[in-house]
């Protein structure tokens, strides 16, 4: 759980319960939820039981949310990235976006600085040395309202949507 303060802004649950009760699809990634939580779990099996709702572990364990899963996708340990890049990119070939969300929702519009770049695995500002990244370039690009610049369009090469389809 100490991820989550650094990716989502707290170290706590990122959505309620009333979010999973009345989801039609549960992702676990890396967790396993029926024992590490299984108050929460208890709404995915009500979705599951009430909604139809499918669940998916993703997990190179089989845990015992992977025994009541629809679907259990048993990864290698460190390929997390890799198979959640292989579903953007499915996702993006297939066109199975749900475009009024990402453009309301998502920074997919908002125009990365020029000097952002990424080759071989490893972002701009990388130090070897001191084995950390120079964080300067990891920004929008800030209009003259002070506001980050975006493209509703999501034509410009800068633009996050565009960055993510060159890494995928």
């Amino acid at each position: 759980m100490s991820s989550l303060g650094p990716t989502f802004g707290r170290g706590a649950m990122t959505n309620s319960w009333t979010d999973i009760k009345n989801t039609d699809l549960v992702v676990i990634m890396g967790g396993n939820a029926a024992e590490a939580h299984p108050c929460g779990f208890k709404w995915v099996t009500e979705a599951k039981a009430t909604r139809g709702a499918k669940l998916v572990v993703v997990d190179p364990r089989f845990t015992r949310s992977a025994a009541v899963a629809d679907y259990y996708a048993p990864i290698r340990q460190g390929s997390d990235i890799a198979f959640l890049l292989g579903v953007i990119n499915y996702c993006i070939q297939n066109n199975k976006i749900q475009w009024e969300y990402v453009k309301a929702f998502t920074n997919a519009a908002y125009l990365v600085k020029e000097g952002f770049t990424y080759q071989d695995g490893l972002f701009t500002g990388y130090d070897e040395q001191k084995r950390d990244y120079n964080r300067t370039t990891w920004d929008y690009q800030i209009g003259p309202d002070g506001y980050a610049m975006v493209d509703d369009t999501l034509q410009n090469p800068r633009c996050v949507w565009n960055l993510l389809k060159e890494h995928v």
